[in-house]
């Protein structure tokens, strides 16, 4: 009895699965549109600059060619900067630090302008495969960045080039522009607890 259960069992497994892979295969089908793809990773929770590094990396890995721009950055140490400028990515970065430290709306007015300009020649120059605009959703926040220019400069790019913007509270219209948007969820945080951001880790 029990070795009947279990080939039946096994035999619906099959068919659940083999409904499964139709399903799949056939999406994989129909997927034939071929473009770069523009990503939003934004939410509250941690882990939306390390999955945009994630992708540069994979990209790297390939032997395509990556460039980023970090926004709300500031002198201290990148751990994902030491390693790929060590394999040819180049970066942009705003190192006016954190807004809140700085407190000088014309000043990061200018950096942000400043680093967004660099930015936009990696948008127009087809060689580069993955363009990574870490924490730039701050900026079309605090309207540092015109949002209409970097929607602009997003849709004119190559056409084979994919974009990720990173950041809490992306604007309406770079997630109705973005052909995938994830949202990370905070459900617990270490720094809530006390516990200090650890290198290596955290940075």
């Amino acid at each position: 009895m029990n070795d009947e259960n279990d080939q039946n069992k096994d035999q619906k497994h099959k068919e659940r699965q083999q409904r499964l892979k139709e399903q799949v295969d056939q999406r994989v089908e129909s997927a034939q549109v071929e473009k770069g793809i523009f990503q939003v990773i934004t939410g509250n929770g941690k882990g939306k600059s390390t999955s945009g590094f994630g992708v540069v990396t994979r990209c790297v890995g390939y032997d395509k060619k990556a460039a980023v721009a970090q926004f709300i950055k500031g002198e201290w140490e990148c751990g994902e900067r030491n390693l790929l400028e060590k394999h040819g990515v180049p970066f942009v970065v705003m190192k006016t630090g954190f807004t809140w430290d700085t407190q000088n709306r014309e000043s990061d007015t200018k950096a942000a302008l400043e680093t967004w300009s660099k930015a936009k020649l990696f948008l127009q120059d087809p060689s580069i495969d993955v363009v990574l605009l870490d924490e730039l959703t701050y900026m079309v926040t605090y309207q540092y960045i015109p949002l209409e220019e970097v929607i602009d400069a997003i849709n004119n790019r190559p056409k084979m080039q994919s974009v990720i913007i990173t950041g809490r509270a992306a604007h309406r219209e770079l997630i109705e522009a973005a052909d995938t948007v994830s949202e990370v969820k905070n459900i617990k945080h270490a720094f809530d607890s006390g516990v200090k951001a650890l290198q290596g880790f955290d940075y």
